[in-house]
């Protein structure tokens, strides 16, 4: 059964990244012309413009949220330095297996002082505490998605809140610590530590700054969609919830490199039935475009810096 789930593995990938895909084309087969008919006007322009500073902020709260949890963990290490990092490797989110980034961060930790089990496991921190954060901002904002959906979408989510937040516990992280510590001494054939890396409290103020995180790029969703069509005070709420659930399912659905394809069919699965498909997909190419940048702003402003104090 392994090695078939090994085989179906690459499979499963291009399966979910060609149905997004076919998704994506058939929308805009279908509604091509109300999106080449999209006109951004001076104060849209002036949106998107924010829209993007925002976004940037949102990384950069993000890295300051991870030398937090390396902090937590007794690491001493540079926080300006590791923020550098995060900007740096975020934008190789995109690159095929969608993990070259976490690789990047782990080895920028180690380099800046940090326990090769300690920085495997913040690395690995770092998306649950995002996936909490966009459940518990989806949940606080839910009432129209809910209201389309059901209770039993409800349901889903809260059992999903309760299972990440269940898995952050520090019991459960001082077991995966352990565990690479174990993997690592078998490795290289090292003494056990005396004293092993422990966390002594719930990351709940990392959390909190991961719930800032998706705050700010729900911000930015919003500034996009404002910069192209108006949008009613009671539809806020609904923006922020599909943009947070879409987000989430972008951050966990395999065979996406940063959520592309994903995010976008969610989010016009999600508001087609109260904005038009045409409008949703220019908003979501609009708002992909703006995180690249953003990304790539940051990771170009960190290397500016880097050269600078190195």
């Amino acid at each position: 059964m392994k090695q078939m789930g090994k085989r179906l593995k690459p499979f499963l990938r291009w399966v979910i990244l060609g149905g997004t895909l076919f998704f994506l084309g058939n929308v805009l087969k279908d509604h091509w012309q109300k999106v080449v008919s999209i006109h951004v006007a001076g104060t849209g322009w002036a949106c998107l413009a924010i829209a993007l500073g925002v976004t940037l902020l949102a990384h950069i709260c993000a890295g300051i949220v991870w030398s937090r949890i390396l902090r937590d963990c007794r690491q001493s290490v540079n926080r300006a330095g590791i923020v550098q990092a995060y900007l740096k490797t975020t934008i190789a989110k995109y690159l095929p297996g969608n993990v070259w980034h976490y690789y990047g961060r782990i080895t920028a930790a180690t380099k800046a002082g940090a326990s090769l089990e300690v920085a495997t496991v913040s690395v690995l921190l770092e998306p649950l505490l995002m996936a909490a954060a966009a459940l518990l901002i989806t949940l606080l904002c839910s009432q129209p998605i809910v209201a389309t959906y059901g209770m039993p979408f409800l349901v889903l989510q809260w059992l999903g809140l309760a299972g990440v937040l269940v898995s952050v516990h520090p019991y459960v992280l001082n077991l995966l610590i352990r565990l690479v510590s174990q993997v690592k001494q078998k490795a290289t054939k090292a003494l056990p530590d005396a004293a092993p890396v422990q966390l002594e409290r719930y990351p709940l103020l990392p959390l909190l700054g991961e719930t800032g995180f998706l705050g700010l790029r729900s911000l930015g969703f919003v500034l996009t969609f404002l910069a192209i069509s108006p949008v009613l005070p009671g539809q806020l709420l609904l923006l922020v919830s599909a943009f947070s659930l879409a987000w989430l399912l972008g951050l966990v659905v395999p065979g996406a490199p940063g959520g592309i394809g994903v995010f976008e069919a969610t989010a016009i699965a999600l508001l087609s039935q109260t904005f038009s498909p045409g409008l949703i997909l220019s908003v979501v190419a609009f708002y992909r475009l703006i995180s690249v940048l953003a990304e790539a702003i940051g990771a170009g402003l960190a290397w500016v810096e880097g050269q600078r104090t190195g």
